[in-house]
């Protein structure tokens, strides 16, 4: 469970077109006017991970090889992450018009957004592992009780992005210490179930 939290957190916290669409939002609109969007962003993952969990265990059972295939694939998916955080540049900072993401639309865009499926297909195969609804509702709740205080952040951030985020070297650090985290949340996992 710690194991999981850990792999949550890092997961939810890293950038990704969620956080930097919050970050962007806070910069553009204040934290007020972007609790919608995080409100979407934590309940709509939470919802595609529990339908991607309970769709999942079917195909582990049909085929249970894809269960170390989809770890694998999981684990090599979260490497490439690690390495495009870690050398990810400082984002830009961009006037937006119009109004925040509303909440639904954030929960549409979890089924468009890459990371979040790869989060949430990679949390499924790495700790959903004996397939039970039971396992897949865990995981879902660790997520939905860690991604909304993490995203939070990408928000506050955004309202201070002009002093934290511009800065390459703060970016540099704080990419490294994430890629990092990452890395380390998935290799407990792989060599115990491997």
């Amino acid at each position: 469970m710690k194991h999981l939290a850990v792999f949550a957190f890092v997961m939810s916290v890293t950038p990704g077109p969620n956080n930097l669409m919050l970050m962007a939002s806070g910069a553009n609109f204040g934290l007020w006017r972007s609790v919608p969007h995080m409100l979407g962003i934590g309940l709509g993952f939470v919802f595609m991970a529990i339908l991607l969990g309970l769709g999942l265990m079917q195909v582990f059972e049909l085929v249970p090889a894809a269960l170390i295939i989809l770890k694998v694939a999981a684990a090599l998916y979260m490497a490439f992450l690690a390495y495009k955080i870690a050398t990810a540049a400082p984002p830009k900072a961009q006037q937006a018009k119009g109004t925040p993401m509303r909440f639904y639309q954030a929960v549409l865009f979890q089924w468009v957004n890459p990371k979040a499926i790869g989060m949430a297909i990679s949390a499924m195969s790495l700790y959903a592992v004996d397939q039970s609804v039971a396992s897949v509702l865990l995981v879902g709740l660790v997520f939905g009780c860690v991604n909304l205080p993490s995203v939070s952040l990408w928000a506050i951030l955004g309202v201070q992005m002009q002093r934290v985020l511009t800065n390459p070297t703060r970016m540099r650090i704080f990419n490294g210490g994430m890629a990092l985290l990452l890395l380390l949340s998935v290799i407990p996992v792989l060599r115990a179930e491997l």
